[in-house]
């Protein structure tokens, strides 16, 4: 940490720009704490998010592939996803997640960590839940919009994807950087849910 304190930033007014279906599009002026100067921020207000990390009674992690349109690509991720207005809470959010993008259920969910999806300009976060004891039990139901392959690997063959380049979304490896840590601390617990 710095020796040096920073204060918040005192809000002088606020509007709202813009309304989409996934963001509301904000104007902050705010005043420095260091300067008095006032300056306007654009902040982009986006709902809570959850990622899946489905861990099945074989030791395979539940994957998706699906085309990005912001990177133009297709990626290798795991289920996740917006918080619905009528999720009531965030676990509700992420079963209904991993459900629906992959067909698969669990038997025990846990909120594993969260992170700023990018505080610079957002204000939500990312909830990470491991899924305990994850199996098929249907088809995906997938939005309109959607378009998502449904797979598997061995929870000791993430690294590599990684590493490769073929995951590359921040998120998702910001989960699986949680899912190691916990992983350490509860290795117990996981096991209960393996074969």
């Amino acid at each position: 940490m710095t020796d040096k304190r920073v204060d918040d930033w005192e809000l002088v007014e606020s509007e709202q720009l813009a309304d989409y279906r996934i963001t509301r599009v904000r104007r902050d002026r705010r005043r420095s704490p260091r300067t008095g100067a006032e300056h306007d921020f654009i902040v982009l207000q986006m709902r809570e998010w959850v990622n899946v990390i489905a861990v099945t009674r074989q030791a395979r992690i539940v994957i998706i592939e699906q085309y990005r349109h912001g990177t133009q690509e297709v990626g290798v991720e795991i289920p996740g996803g917006v918080v619905d207005p009528g999720d009531s809470e965030l676990e509700q959010a992420a079963r209904r997640e991993l459900l629906e993008e992959t067909g698969y259920e669990a038997e025990e969910f846990v909120c594993i960590g969260k992170v700023t999806a990018n505080p610079a300009i957002q204000d939500n976060r990312c909830h990470t839940f491991v899924a305990l004891g994850a199996h098929a039990v249907g088809e995906a139901r997938l939005e309109a919009g959607e378009d998502i392959a449904v797979g598997e690997v061995g929870i000791d063959e993430m690294g590599e994807l990684i590493a490769s380049g073929r995951m590359s979304h921040a998120l998702v490896i910001a989960g699986f950087w949680w899912f190691d840590r916990w992983r350490g601390e509860h290795e117990e617990v996981l096991q209960k849910y393996l074969d």
